[in-house]
């Protein structure tokens, strides 16, 4: 084999997911078809659990400078993030080309090839591989693979080839995007309503730059985005708000619709799908980025695994068993905040009554989940605490025996299991050293949680994704069966000594 893994598209989750697998050891390629990042932003941001995703790899603070959301919306209706026990802010105004551009530089540190102007025509599955067949700058060729993964958007060649088929739901609407320049305007940034079902957006982005998007609803749902032109957007946004923007320069154009999408399957065989090759949606809110953020990190560490010959037979597929009811859910979410969002005044009841709802604390911290990705739950087994199944929160602080102190998302940078075992507690100690047969492939870290003993389980553990697999107590299952099912059979070998398995620090 050239290569363990081809990625096709070298978007936010070709490139995540591309960090992801370089951190589990995988001989890693990412072919696309642009020759040059394209500098387009469709998405301003992201939601919390994808920043959560980025963070617990370290990735975070390299973004640089960028601001929280305070408050909430969904499809329009407003709510008090501050009202919730936990923090549910997502990130804004954050250009995805940033994004693009951090995780590519990251990838160039590590020495992950990307190869940019190949474009992938076709997908072959082999007994032992497959055979990625592309267009290049030298012309046609092909490349082998042990396996291979679509990023390559809505209408995926990956997708296709493989024979993945897709749930469609076609467009309805239409609706205009442009980054524009030379003009000054009135900030919207979640949107302003107008009659008759259309409405405005408009996001300042420093440096006299704006994010406009027009939503008319006497655009066509299906254009050419290639036969867009400026004046056809500036006509629009002046018809509907009385502001003229004609004088301004457009350093990117879009025209799409909300149409949206959905893979069957998220692996056949040897062929796997992430991000909007998956799941495709209209743009609302970066969930799209967000949700395919997150599928990078789930598949990441499962792929590693079985390139690295320990993961269980079942691991591989637990990715479209974890992921695709969640891609299931984003489209569900995304048209019925939709609906919302765009609704004319007929919706104006239902926006009142969700309003209302939004003003007690359990209903709008279950909207904060859906928007932020903190109500992910998986089914890792059965128990009653209130974290199995569900990401670790990452600012959550242990003192370490050494002295020094660590955050969770800390821990998780080399992209490895974690077992946190208190150090005040015989079933703690029991837990690390069940888990000592698995050092090579999971982390052993004792200390105390700092807000107090109570505040945290004796003894948890964490797949490399960030989600709790075990806790004690809370969890019904035995910890070997779980350590088994996520990190495959024990280490036949002595472990090292015990001292060794324990981190100080990250």
């Amino acid at each position: 084999m050239e290569t363990d893994v081809i990625i096709v598209g070298a978007g936010p989750v070709g490139l995540m997911l591309a960090g992801e697998l370089h951190l589990g050891g995988v001989n890693v390629t990412v072919f696309d078809k642009l020759p040059a990042p394209s500098g387009e932003s469709r998405a301003l941001g992201f939601n919390r659990r994808a920043a959560e995703s980025l963070d617990q790899r370290g990735l975070l603070p390299r973004l640089g400078e960028f601001r929280w959301g305070p408050m909430g919306h969904f499809g329009g209706v407003r709510f008090d993030l501050g009202m919730l026990d936990e923090d549910h802010s997502g990130v804004l105004g954050l250009s995805q080309a940033r994004t693009e551009d951090m995780l590519g530089a990251r990838l160039a540190e590590l020495g992950v090839p990307v190869r940019r102007g190949y474009e992938v025509t076709g997908v072959r599955e082999e007994p032992d591989g497959v055979v990625v067949h592309f267009a290049g700058p030298q012309g046609p060729g092909e490349e082998r693979a042990r396996y291979v993964v679509g990023c390559d958007g809505p209408q995926s060649t990956v997708r296709t080839a493989a024979g993945i088929p897709a749930r469609q739901w076609e467009a309805t609407r239409g609706m205009y995007t442009a980054e524009i320049t030379g003009v000054k305007l009135r900030p919207r940034p979640i949107g302003e309503r107008l009659p008759g079902g259309h409405m405005v957006v408009c996001t300042p982005l420093g440096e006299g730059r704006f994010r406009i998007v027009v939503h008319d609803k006497g655009l066509p749902p299906q254009q050419d985005p290639g036969a867009l032109t400026f004046p056809q957007i500036a006509d629009a946004w002046q018809r509907l708000t009385g502001e003229s923007i004609h004088q301004a320069e457009a350093q990117w154009m879009w025209a799409c619709g909300n149409a949206a999408g959905l893979a069957q399957e998220y692996r056949r065989g040897r062929v796997l799908l992430a991000g909007d090759a998956a799941h495709a949606m209209p743009p609302l809110a970066a969930w799209g980025l967000s949700a395919g953020l997150q599928d990078a990190a789930n598949l990441g560490w499962k792929l590693a695994a079985v390139l690295a010959g320990w993961a269980p037979a079942h691991l591989l597929d637990t990715y479209h068993g974890e992921r695709h009811p969640v891609g299931q859910q984003l489209i569900r979410n995304a048209q019925a905040a939709s609906m919302l969002y765009l609704g004319d005044a007929d919706m104006d009841p239902l926006r009142g009554v969700l309003g209302e709802l939004m003003e007690h604390k359990d209903a709008a911290g279950h909207l904060a989940g859906i928007v932020s990705g903190l109500g992910i739950r998986y089914d890792l087994g059965p128990g009653e605490h209130p974290l199995l199944g569900r990401r670790m929160p990452l600012d959550r602080r242990l003192a370490l025996p050494g002295g020094g102190r660590t955050r969770v998302a800390d821990l998780l940078h080399p992209a490895r299991g974690v077992l946190i075992a208190t150090d005040a507690t015989d079933g703690a100690d029991k837990a690390a050293r069940l888990a000592e047969a698995w050092t090579d492939r999971i982390d052993i870290v004792t200390g105390t949680w700092t807000d107090g003993p109570d505040d945290g389980p004796e003894a948890v553990l964490i797949r490399p994704d960030g989600y709790v697999a075990w806790t004690l107590p809370g969890s019904d299952s035995d910890l070997t069966d779980v350590l088994g099912d996520w990190f495959g059979a024990p280490r036949t070998t002595a472990p090292p000594a015990r001292g060794a398995t324990h981190r100080t620090g990250a």
